[in-house]
């Protein structure tokens, strides 16, 4: 295992330059730069001063400020010397200054990062504890009026857009309309530095409840599903027979001999959701005014923000990439039959 782990290790370094270059190359390469921002900003500032001074100012910008704005950038050397200049700072974990807050790009992420994180952390705990035992008891009671009902729930509930679903209950149960249980958005409340320890818990907690309905709502119903299938596979696996035949109780069959070869499906999906605490969600976040990951990277996109872009592209590749690693780590402690080589 250790000789795999280090084999791993090793191979994320090509990963991660193939990734980074790629996302690098394309963001470059493609139009509308900050330099192009800016100048056009420049431009629409001298048509609306009028007058003849209009073509010097343009004629200007096409020589001088050009060259001025592409040297502020960081635009007048080849895209591969930037990239290897990208490549050095990163040692330093120095991404730059954004273009468009102006100010470093590390900042910039860790004032967004709580929002996306702490969703992130909430969804992995909430579906794993809530998704694994209702998964089994699914499989025990495959075919079952139990089993079908709560099948027809949750496929109605993965086919609800988060879209949907967070306007929905917006309007039901944060609006002065109907219920007014929850509060319409935000993160917390604007008094909430006046609140005790126990009041600030309650506070997030209250405003957690309907973004982090929108965000469990698909992976509810594939986490759920995908274990009660693995689990009916492991039921029918020799083993478990042997087991039954020795007259061991059902539920030591299931939760002690069935149920851990059941999980090793499961642990393929942990990767992903360490991605989810960086990645957040744009329309969630939208609707709930959550001002997280999700949004900052639509925002950067659109203003071509390139230390940005970048920055969330080396954070995201090194969540998901170690990410992976460790599904393979649950792999071994989950079954230690499992030998990678």
């Amino acid at each position: 295992m250790f000789i795999y782990l280090v084999r791993r290790m090793i191979l994320l370094i090509p990963t991660f330059l193939g990734i980074t270059l790629v996302t690098f190359l394309l963001i470059n390469l493609a139009p509308g730069g900050p330099v192009e921002q800016k100048l056009q900003a420049m431009r629409f500032a001298g048509a609306m001063g009028g007058g003849d001074g209009g073509g010097g100012r343009d004629s200007a910008v096409s020589e001088e400020v050009v060259e001025a704005l592409k040297k502020q950038y960081g635009f007048d050397k080849p895209v591969h010397v930037r990239y290897f200049i990208w490549l050095r700072n990163l040692v330093h974990l120095d991404f730059g200054n954004s273009f468009t807050y102006e100010e470093p790009v590390i900042d910039v992420i860790a004032s967004k990062f709580p929002v996306s994180l702490q969703f992130g952390i909430a969804s992995l705990f909430l579906t794993y504890i809530v998704c694994i035992p209702l998964g089994v008891k699914k499989a025990r009671q495959a075919g079952g009026a139990f089993d079908q009902v709560s099948g027809l729930i949750l496929y109605f509930a993965y086919s609800i857009p988060p879209l949907v679903l967070g306007i929905f209950l917006i309007v039901f149960l944060a609006g002065s309309s109907y219920l007014n249980w929850f509060p319409i958005g935000g993160f917390q409340s604007d008094d909430y530095e006046s609140f005790t320890l126990m009041g600030k818990i309650g506070d997030r907690v209250w405003h957690f409840v309907l973004p982090l309905c929108c965000y469990v709502i698909g992976s509810f119903t594939e986490l759920t599903m995908l274990m009660r299938n693995s689990m009916l596979d492991v039921i029918k696996s020799d083993y478990v027979r042997t087991a039954r035949a020795k007259g061991l109780s059902e539920n030591k069959v299931i939760f002690k001999h069935a149920l851990r070869n059941a999980l090793i499906p499961i642990a393929t999906g942990l990767s992903g959701f360490f991605a989810l605490f960086l990645a957040g969600s744009l329309i969630i976040e939208q609707i709930f005014n959550l001002d997280g990951i999700g949004l900052l990277s639509y925002q950067s996109i659109l203003s071509r923000d390139y230390n940005v872009i970048m920055g969330l592209t080396f954070i995201s590749s090194m969540i998901l990439l170690f990410g992976r690693i460790f599904s393979d780590v649950v792999y071994v402690l989950i079954d230690p039959r499992i030998d990678f080589k």
